[in-house]
């Protein structure tokens, strides 16, 4: 009977509810343009991101003459400009219209992705990708933001969990593409496969990004779309906390209440930690590992395609972490251990059992679960910051991927540069690191966020008995 009731409860969380008449309409509308744009956007973003490596073990390493680990230093390059564009991207969809400002951003980075196509030496990439990383920048901080905006404590991780998943799609079928790219097009109008393919990804941007300007939806407050009627509109406005939807000046005391809470400090913390444990997909490790195997030697096909194996466990893994924390009532935490779990485990199989070519293809793969903490992390800052000040949200949740980014500029060159390949054992012992250091973090936030809700429960009971005995008092007189 206990089983039957669990399954019952979990298909009724699967369809939805509807707590107040049209809230079910309403819902399906914003799933449909919110998460077909950020999701297209987001699947774009990583297909563009992650054809550097594809580009880079189907033959540009040899055409461009690549030395060392200049691959590593591109990808710094590319890390710094997304640094620098995080804040001011969340910060500017406060202000501006995200229907115009999203699009635009894609527009950008589309045409340098297709500029790539054209450049002869690795330093010309190096000064695209970083304008790219200042474009691509607004693209994961800001749908988070949107996110958080629109959807309750019960719906956000589900969508969280899609919006990552179709990132790692992109990563996992832009594998494909070059292998299908290399196959028919390398040396079409005297260009290399690995040149056309950033033509492609570039191109594909742009009908996503004129779809984003018709139809996508700003936010509950800024909303003009005309597919929602005035009512759902006002419904919309109604999910969300009336203190979240108050605009407060960027100035000093702004500065101040940031961070001299411990929003900020956990959150961004949490995220700079959980962001090196996916240095091993993140950072094409397996492809690195297959390029310089010590005795096997594989085909371009099979560097491009085998690896593809790591975003597809990705994508298992946070959709169901995703779907389970929102079910059991928003346990994000639950996510912050069984990664520190997977990363011991992947870690500690490649060190010890590096001889077994088998364990340590399952070990990287098995690595690619560890992307379920970024829907869930990203929702449980959502879920935490429900009733603070929207603009101050955007800020913690650009924090958090901007210090990620900015200890991952330098990690990789420390840890997993590609001249390190194929052992990387400094980057096992790191990550053995991190995953403890996330465990004990992961319980640190569980402790503030209990004593922040015992904090609210005896404010919320004082202003209860002040209202009681003014009540009281009024009835007396």
């Amino acid at each position: 009977m206990f089983m039957m009731g669990l399954l019952g409860r979990f298909k009724s969380y699967l369809k939805g509810h509807e707590s107040v008449p049209g809230e079910a309409k309403l819902l399906q509308k914003i799933d449909t343009f919110i998460l077909s744009f950020c999701c297209l956007c987001y699947f774009a973003n990583y297909l563009d991101r992650s054809n550097l490596n594809n580009a880079y073990v189907s033959g540009m390493k040899e055409e461009l003459d690549f030395k060392g680990n200049e691959l590593n230093v591109i990808n710094t390059v590319f890390t710094v400009g997304y640094i620098v564009g995080q804040l001011p991207s969340n910060l500017a969809v406060t202000y501006w219209r995200p229907h115009l400002f999203f699009p635009s951003m894609m527009v950008i980075w589309g045409a340098l992705t297709m500029v790539t196509a054209a450049v002869h030496n690795p330093q010309g990439i190096m000064a695209i990708r970083f304008f790219l990383g200042l474009a691509e920048s607004s693209t994961f901080v800001g749908t988070h933001y949107i996110l958080g905006s629109w959807y309750t404590e019960k719906e956000l991780g589900k969508r969280s969990g899609i919006f990552t998943a179709s990132g790692l799609a992109g990563t996992m079928f832009g594998g494909f593409i070059q292998t299908g790219i290399q196959s028919s097009l390398d040396g079409a109008r005297g260009l290399s496969g690995w040149r056309w393919l950033f033509i492609i990804d570039g191109l594909i941007t742009i009908p996503i990004a004129i779809y984003g300007f018709l139809l996508f939806p700003d936010t509950p407050t800024t909303t003009k779309a005309p597919y929602l009627t005035s009512e759902e509109r006002a419904m919309a406005i109604a999910r969300i906390p009336e203190s979240g939807a108050e605009k407060v000046p960027l100035n000093l005391k702004f500065a101040k209440r940031v961070f001299t809470t411990w929003y900020w400090y956990a959150f961004v913390m949490l995220w700079v930690i959980a962001g090196e444990t996916e240095s091993f997909s993140s950072n094409a490790l397996l492809a690195l590992y297959m390029k310089s195997h010590p005795t096997n030697s594989y085909t371009v096909a099979q560097l491009n395609n085998y690896p593809t194996g790591v975003p597809a466990v990705g994508i298992i893994s946070t959709l169901f972490w995703a779907t389970i924390t929102d079910f059991m009532g928003g346990k994000r935490y639950l996510v912050g251990y069984f990664i520190a779990i997977t990363g011991i485990i992947t870690s500690a199989l490649i060190l010890t059992q590096f001889h077994d070519t088998a364990v340590v293809f399952g070990a990287y793969y098995w690595a690619g679960a560890v992307y379920a903490c970024q829907a869930t992390f990203f929702a449980w800052c959502n879920d935490a910051m429900r009733y603070q000040n929207d603009r101050f949200r955007s800020v913690v949740i650009a924090s958090m991927n901007m210090g990620s980014n900015a200890v991952n500029a330098w990690w990789i060159l420390l840890f997993y540069s590609a001249d390190f390949a194929p052992r990387f054992t400094k980057g096992m012992w790191a990550m053995i690191g991190c995953c403890i250091a996330l465990a004990i973090w992961t319980t640190g936030i569980i402790f503030m966020s209990v004593r922040e809700e015992r904090r609210s429960e005896v404010h919320d009971t004082r202003i209860r008995d002040i209202e009681t005995k003014q009540v009281d008092t009024i009835r007396e007189v």
